[in-house]
């Protein structure tokens, strides 16, 4: 073996591992780069889930109040006058008015002040229509829920929109 092959040799053992180790290195930088990536997708995907599962949540309980609604004039205009005390109805309708009052608050936190504002009338809306409704004739009773099916019209696109534009 001539000294050019030793020297060969020698460069070869010293510098080849070295060359493996910056390949691993390198490899493992873009690894990490690669699961932050899909780390944040993971997170944009359960956050777009839970505000369209909330979204979901919120349209029901809209329909719901509007059914509810409907119930509480039907079951006083049955018994006559307007009870003193809540019937169950009222009741079942005031609790569905709240709880869709807490799911637009928690969709109203994820936005911006004017449709937090919005979020917040059509809660008072739904407050106003629930008290009103024992007293509302039953050819009237659709007219109240107007104001409130625009702002919930507008709280829907918003659901929409917000979905469309999620990674």
């Amino acid at each position: 073996m001539t000294e050019s092959e030793s020297r060969w040799r020698a460069a070869i053992v010293t510098y080849f591992p070295m060359l493996i180790a910056v390949l691993s290195l390198v490899t493992s930088i873009y690894n990490g780069y690669l699961n932050n990536k899909f780390v944040g997708i993971i997170q944009g995907n359960i956050g777009r889930a839970e505000y369209m599962r909330s979204c979901k949540e919120i349209i029901d309980a809209y329909f719901q109040i509007k059914f509810k609604a409907g119930l509480i004039g039907g079951s006083d205009e049955r018994a006559g006058a307007p009870a003193a005390m809540p019937s169950a109805q009222q009741i079942d309708a005031a609790s569905a008015v709240n709880h869709f009052a807490a799911l637009g608050t928690y969709l109203a936190n994820l936005r911006d002040d004017p449709k937090r504002e919005r979020y917040t009338e059509l809660s008072r809306q739904l407050e106003k229509i629930v008290s009103e409704a024992p007293r509302t004739p039953p050819d009237q009773r659709d007219k109240l829920f107007e104001p409130a099916d625009r702002l919930f019209a507008e709280m829907n696109d918003d659901c929409v929109k917000s979905a469309k534009a999620a990674p």
